[in-house]
């Protein structure tokens, strides 16, 4: 398994949802796995649960990031820590939130991996995990999401073949809805929030944890590219529109 090659993983926004999930699945793979997140009792809580090493740190404040990296030898990175707004349309989205969006869903993620891949390259060992989502690859009416989701897709893209030669693999997994407080920070109203994980039964964290897991443990000569998870009663394309009889 491609797992034997790798010892050391690092998963971003790790403190709840896909991230705890995602560190949870790690160390059942028997890794050792540092978990990075802000909120500094969620973390210690999940250090209990499953023995990851807690790293708090804002991946928005490269400085900090910087600090808490410093010399750990990386061997899977788990770019997952993201936010989502705007979902009302850009016009009703403020500035400041197209600013945090962006800053968190793609800079973070670039920074982050510029830090961990020389090491990575040195070792000529590694494996990079981006998260996206189905929104940046189809429409689907989130235009500043999606355009965050769209970066990371090409990121992943272009990432890869200028790794080609050094025995790092990329990774992009792109989830339809899962049923993470992701919504809570994304919807002001928590009406609104519950109303995107209802109406059909969402992807679990765990689903997508899974999939990560798979794309780690294939042979090293498969890398698998991009990952999309969707809801079974979930389909991208909008309202199915029930055709009108046309006269004879």
């Amino acid at each position: 398994m491609a797992d034997s090659q790798y010892s050391v993983a690092l998963v971003t926004g790790a403190s709840s949802g896909i991230g705890a999930a995602v560190t949870r699945a790690l160390r059942a793979l028997d890794l050792k796995v540092y978990a990075l997140a802000r909120r500094r009792e969620a973390l210690a809580e999940l250090a209990g649960e499953v023995g990851c090493i807690p790293l708090v740190a804002d991946v928005n404040d490269t400085g900090q990031v910087n600090e808490v990296l410093a010399g750990l030898p990386i061997d899977i990175l788990i770019n997952n820590a993201g936010l989502g707004r705007g979902f009302a349309g850009l016009a009703q989205t403020t500035g400041e939130d197209i600013a945090r969006v962006i800053e968190t869903n793609v800079a973070a993620v670039l920074q982050v991996t510029r830090i961990v891949l020389p090491g990575m390259i040195e070792r000529q060992r590694g494996h990079i995990v981006n998260m996206g989502s189905v929104a940046g690859l189809h429409p689907t009416g989130l235009s500043l999401y999606g355009a965050t989701k769209g970066a990371i897709h090409l990121f992943g893209q272009n990432l890869r073949l200028e790794l080609q030669g050094t025995g790092i693999r990329v990774t992009e997994i792109c989830p339809g809805r899962v049923d993470t407080p992701f919504f809570d920070t994304a919807l002001d109203d928590p009406a609104d929030a519950k109303a995107f994980t209802q109406g059909f039964a969402c992807l679990r964290p765990e689903d997508i944890a899974d999939a990560i897991a798979y794309a780690i443990r294939a042979p090293w000569r498969c890398n698998i590219a991009t990952i999309e998870l969707m809801p079974t009663e979930q389909s991208i394309g909008g309202a199915r529109i029930t055709p009108v009889p046309q006269p004879p």
